[in-house]
């Protein structure tokens, strides 16, 4: 198995881009391998990797259809509605709570008070 070519960070070459590059330009990979590495070194651990794709090999972006808004945004809601009560929290629920706020915390009612 060959290995890729490597690139120090910043160093490389035209024609090739990462994945937010070629999202910036309106690209996608398309299905094609990683075609290279940069990696940046770090002191006494592993050196970081950004994988590479050609951008002569890139496809363009599948635009949005309706079908895919209306799947995004059930997928959205799912992610805001607590399955305790329910309700919409109106934000993403933590994963690390499981619950929204409310749920997770609930304040003692009626909790009696020394005098």
């Amino acid at each position: 198995m060959a290995a890729l070519p490597a690139f120090r960070w910043r160093l490389a070459p035209d024609g090739y881009a990462t994945r937010r590059q070629l999202r910036a330009r309106g690209l996608r990979p398309g299905g094609q391998d990683v075609a290279a590495q940069l990696e940046r070194p770090r002191r006494h651990r592993e050196p970081l990797v950004a994988y590479l794709y050609r951008i002569d090999l890139a496809k363009p972006i599948r635009p949005m259809t309706p079908r895919r808004w209306a799947a995004l945004a059930k997928a959205n809601a799912a992610r805001r509605t607590c399955p305790q009560c329910r309700r919409d929290a109106g934000y993403v629920i933590p994963a690390s709570l499981g619950a929204c706020v409310p749920c997770a915390y609930p304040t003692p009612c009626d909790s009696p008070r020394s005098v």
